[in-house]
């Protein structure tokens, strides 16, 4: 028999239990022991739960019992879980962990600490998607040439309705949080991070690569309007937050931000609140991954899943996935200011002569050339929307260019960028 012990018993923790109760028979035939879930750590014992499995407040109380063989954290946050999985792996106990935040920071940490003691984290990305195994057993034989994944379900709601439906960013905002789908306090979700910390789970389990939040590119989708979603609409293009890996050369690139993308392109059809992760090897082409990101079940089937991979295989493979260093090549992140892309720009200028050279005269001193423009009325008198497609150049160029451009008194508005992905 394999005890566990649940640490968090919100949403998730009482699913997992749910899970592990309900589906027992199948679960012990799949992993050759009887699972348990002797006792839930909780911080109010008073507040009312849809479970009857023993609870505590005392994290201490589970740490510390012998009996209890795997630990399952869903506390949230980063310093106390961290400090949690550590005195736990210290105990000799496996742990299971969905905390995408805390491994944003401390896999490499963790992995360090673990050695041989199973850590298992599928529910950290993309909840029921079964992404962190595909990468470390299914593509295993493969290079990794890139990832491209809509791992943030509140953000790709917001997208296609405002998409589908022209309905403005503070309108959609309030409608996904009168929904549960996104926060009093959206700034995780919609700024971009929630799918930057899942990202680098990803690149380092594909790369072997150490990054932390603050080394990649990360933006949000706070700035998308209407004239944007028009622009995407009339060259055949959507927009998605992407958390995007590319592996070129000796370089991997990582990051995160909305991106016009081909219609026609796979991971470009997965709308709403679902999750869809695109992954070409240098082997086995292109898979999609798609399904359910978030929610208590989808999570828990993701918690589960570990749990029973622990109890059957024993002894883990290395939890990012290498036994030895990556490879003989030394993998380095690209600096941000070198990753190159197209480029989509809108600016509200005057509506006069001249206005609209002097910006192309801009970009060319940059050495940036112009694919597409158009031009939209703005709401106020004498001023026009112009809205560009750059072709492919350096992100410093993009940005000096754009520097001097809001320089110009002829610009009345902040510069909006879009990178575009074909």
């Amino acid at each position: 028999m394999i005890n566990v012990a649940i640490i968090g018993v919100g949403t998730v923790g009482q699913s997992v239990a749910k899970i592990l109760k309900e589906n027992k028979t199948l679960i012990s035939a799949r992993a050759g022991e009887e699972i348990n879930v002797v006792k839930g750590v909780v911080k109010d014992l008073s507040k009312k739960r849809d479970i009857s499995i023993p609870l505590t407040t005392n994290i201490d109380e589970v740490l510390n019992d012998d009996s209890i063989d795997i630990i399952v954290e869903l506390m949230g946050g980063i310093d106390e879980p961290y400090r949690v999985i550590k005195a736990a792996l210290t105990n000799k106990k496996a742990v299971v962990t969905a905390n995408k935040a805390l491994l944003a920071y401390h896999r490499y940490d963790l992995q360090e600490i673990a050695k041989n003691i199973p850590i298992g984290y599928e529910a950290s990305v993309a909840g029921g998607i079964p992404i962190i195994n595909a990468l470390k057993v299914g593509l295993s034989a493969n290079q990794i040439l890139s990832i491209k994944g809509i791992m943030n379900g509140t953000c790709n709601y917001m997208l296609t309705k405002m998409m589908n439906e022209n309905v403005s960013f503070n309108d959609i905002l309030k409608e996904a949080q009168e929904l549960g789908y996104a926060e009093a306090d959206p700034t995780f979700d919609v700024g971009g991070f929630d799918a930057a910390h899942k990202l680098l789970i990803l690149a380092s389990i594909a790369y072997g690569i150490d990054a932390k939040p603050e080394d990649i590119l990360i933006e949000g989708i706070e700035d998308i309007n209407e004239h944007d979603m028009d622009f995407a609409k009339e060259f055949g293009y959507c927009i998605k937050l992407l958390a995007i890996a590319k592996k070129s050369k000796n370089n991997i690139e990582l990051r995160v931000h909305p991106v016009l993308i081909k219609e026609s392109q796979m991971i470009a059809k997965i709308d709403g609140v679902m999750n869809g992760i695109s992954v070409i090897g240098d082997f086995v082409g292109e898979s999609l991954y798609y399904g359910a990101g978030a929610g208590g079940d989808a999570t828990a089937s993701a918690v589960v899943s570990d749990i029973v991979e622990i109890v059957r295989a024993g002894q883990s493979s290395p939890m990012l996935g290498f036994k030895k260093p990556h490879q003989s090549q030394i993998l380095k992140l690209l600096p941000v200011d070198e990753i190159e892309s197209k480029y989509y720009l809108r600016m509200k200028v005057v509506d006069k002569p001249g206005v609209l050279a002097n910006i192309a005269s801009i970009l060319a001193a940059w050495d940036i050339s112009i694919e597409t423009i158009l031009q939209r009325e703005a709401k106020e008198k004498n001023k026009a929307m112009l809205l560009f497609s750059i072709h492919t150049c350096k992100e410093r160029q993009i940005k000096s260019a754009i520097k001097d451009i809001e320089a110009q008194e002829t610009l009345n508005s902040k510069i909006s960028m879009i990178r575009i992905e074909d």
